[in-house]
């Protein structure tokens, strides 16, 4: 009898994750996995992880860019083993072990997470052993004599780097702004927009739907912040993310943090009354540069959509895309899912009447 309702438990849970991924899936998405908790009594048979695989068809695949297991053990590695064979080259790409928490730094902003509790304890955990065995090598190489450094932090607790002059992802558009000769369309904004307004590019199935590689993106935005050139070389999905990853990396949203409640408070807003609410938002409370960049794009956009019968770009696919990465709540690691209903019904409305709240 407890097998059968741990089986009904796990089915349960697993249409739970298709459900929240169903708000995901149809815009580039990255998974990531803690695996610390799992023990012998909520472990999954290998007959229902291989069903739950076969359940997620490719329309949680095709868009994923990266699936980050955090913290594995020999057996992640084993389910990993017996799967291989089965699963494509594509897909085992994306897949990328973690060990430690700051190794996920490395590609993602943990800042934007909420990590539980007990995942952040075990990685100190581990962390303190690494660093206690790293402390006992060094002093039995220097014979027991203290070390060079006086004591001195971890390159975890060092300071951050200041941003590079050239640097434009991760920072703001007052500091893009300052370090470009007071230019308010950031330049790889611009540089993207221009690269994917040729017809080709208007006219691609799946622009902004699909995703890149992750590796590539990375190399870009690294040269990108460098102030190094980058030539697309005719990949506009390289570009397309490239435009939504700036938006997403934002020290504030395009939209501000000012304006989060009110724009999640869209749907409770009276049909007629929404036109001038939104004139409001936009033209009286956003600051002058966030609209002129935020014009900047929508005007793009509008192309997009003239195009959408070739390239199935919607008004509401493409404020599916954009949306939660033009407005976030100021504590990130609080995102409330049910907020990405109202913030992607705002967007859609701003891309269908642009030209009515664009008036100057």
């Amino acid at each position: 009898m407890s097998k059968q309702i741990n089986e009904k438990v796990k089915l349960r849970q697993s249409g739970y994750l298709m459900f929240t991924l169903d708000k995901f899936v149809e815009q580039d998405y990255t998974l990531v996995y803690f695996h610390y908790g799992l023990t012998s009594k909520n472990k999954p048979a290998f007959s229902w992880l291989w069903q739950a695989y076969k359940a997620f068809d490719r329309k949680y695949k095709k868009n994923l860019k990266a699936l980050y297991l955090v913290h594995p053990t020999n057996f992640i590695r084993v389910v990993w083993q017996i799967f291989r064979a089965a699963i494509s080259a594509k897909f085992g790409r994306k897949v990328m072990y973690i060990n430690y928490l700051h190794e996920l730094r490395q590609h993602l902003n943990l800042d934007q997470m909420s990590i539980p509790s007990p995942v952040l304890e075990h990685d100190e955990r581990i962390m303190s052993k690494v660093s206690s065995r790293s402390s006992a090598g060094a002093g039995a190489a220097s014979g027991g004599g203290q070390s060079s450094s006086g004591g001195g932090g971890t390159g975890a607790e060092e300071a951050e780097a200041p941003p590079l002059p050239t640097q434009q992802f991760g920072v703001s558009l007052q500091f893009i702004r300052d370090h470009n000769g007071g230019q308010v369309i950031p330049p790889i904004v611009q540089q993207c927009v221009e690269f994917l307004s040729t017809p080709d590019a208007l006219e691609t199935e799946g622009l902004f739907r699909r995703s890149a590689n992750v590796s590539v993106v990375k190399e870009f935005k690294n040269r990108i912040n460098q102030g190094l050139p980058v030539d697309f070389a005719e990949d506009v999905h390289i570009a397309a993310v490239l435009l939504k990853t700036f938006l997403r990396e934002l020290e504030e949203p395009l939209l501000t943090f000012e304006l989060y409640d009110e724009i999640t408070q869209f749907q409770s807003i009276a049909k007629d009354e929404r036109p001038r609410q939104v004139k409001i938002l936009i033209l009286e409370k956003l600051p002058e540069d966030n609209y002129q960049v935020l014009k900047y794009i929508v005007l793009f956009l509008s192309k997009v959509m003239d195009r959408c019968d070739l390239n199935k770009m919607t008004s509401s696919n493409l404020a599916v895309v954009f949306g939660p990465n033009l407005v976030w709540s100021p504590n990130r690691r609080q995102i409330n899912l049910s907020s990405f209903g109202p913030i992607n019904m705002f967007t859609d409305f701003v891309l269908m009447h642009h030209d009515q709240i664009f008036i100057i």
